[in-house]
């Protein structure tokens, strides 16, 4: 999509998780596309009229590009082997269309006016990218220093680190050694400054996320996961006796080695 304009826009369906919007086909067709970039779970597509279109894909959204092929004669009407969840489809100039495909339909797109995405109630108040150099122990410990919370709800809050999920979480905190349930502030000294464990804490999760994207093509299944949904099985920290327990925190499970993890 970068660098094309977008010949056509088929709304197939008014809404997904929320309606499109009266005017979403027209502020789109005829636009050429800036620049697409991710911003945590969210993709963002910056417009030529300033606009951005902000995508997030829910549970089961997905993207694919068809073509290039010809499009159909001016004025005969429009043939394409779409599915039946392809919702969204961006007519390219270049003879491409890029299909969004829903079945569940958790995934939305709304159009953020000129200069108002970095307060957009989705984008605005997320924090920093955990991939990101400048994700580093001391940044974490300013957000983490007067958390009373434990230090799973603490990583699960958005506002902290963009984009950081469930399962990434609780893999994290295993590889770091630290309990879903300490508190989050016990992690930092007095005078601010991060703990060891708070540095081993930051290098587990950027080691647990670009694992998880060099594995990206494989399905969830056992082998992909350390501790995540293995309630019962030895702990696989070597030398450790401990066995993987379930809680809840939050209404979502947690995984974890309360033998090892502190």
């Amino acid at each position: 999509m970068r660098g094309r304009r977008i010949e056509r826009v088929l709304a197939r369906r008014p809404n997904l998780r929320y309606p499109l919007g009266a005017d979403f086909v027209t502020r789109l067709e005829g636009q050429t596309v800036r620049g697409v970039r991710r911003r945590a779970k969210y993709l963002l597509v910056d417009l030529s009229s300033g606009d951005t279109l902000v995508i997030h894909l829910g549970m089961s959204g997905s993207f694919r590009v068809v073509g290039p092929r010809r499009g159909p004669p001016e004025g005969a009407p429009h043939e394409a082997p779409y599915e039946t969840h392809d919702h969204v489809v961006f007519e390219m100039a270049s003879g491409a269309a890029v299909v969004f495909n829903d079945p569940r339909r958790f995934g939305f797109m709304r159009l953020v006016l000129p200069g108002a995405i970095d307060a957009d109630r989705s984008v605005g108040a997320l924090g920093p990218e955990p991939l990101a150099r400048s994700f580093t122990a001391d940044v974490i410990a300013a957000a983490l220093r007067r958390r009373k919370t434990s230090i799973k709800a603490a990583l699960s809050d958005q506002r902290l680190i963009a984009g950081l999920g469930n399962i990434y979480i609780v893999e994290a905190l295993h590889r770091a050694g630290l309990s879903p349930k300490r508190r989050a502030s016990t992690l930092v000294t007095r005078s601010g400054a991060p703990r060891p464990q708070l540095g081993d804490l930051v290098v587990a999760i950027k080691e647990v996320l670009r694992d998880a994207i060099a594995n990206a093509h494989r399905p969830y299944g056992e082998d992909r996961f350390r501790v995540y949904d293995k309630e019962g099985r030895p702990c696989p920290r070597r030398g450790c006796r401990g066995a993987i327990t379930r809680i809840v925190q939050s209404g979502r499970s947690t995984f974890f080695c309360p033998v090892c993890q502190k």
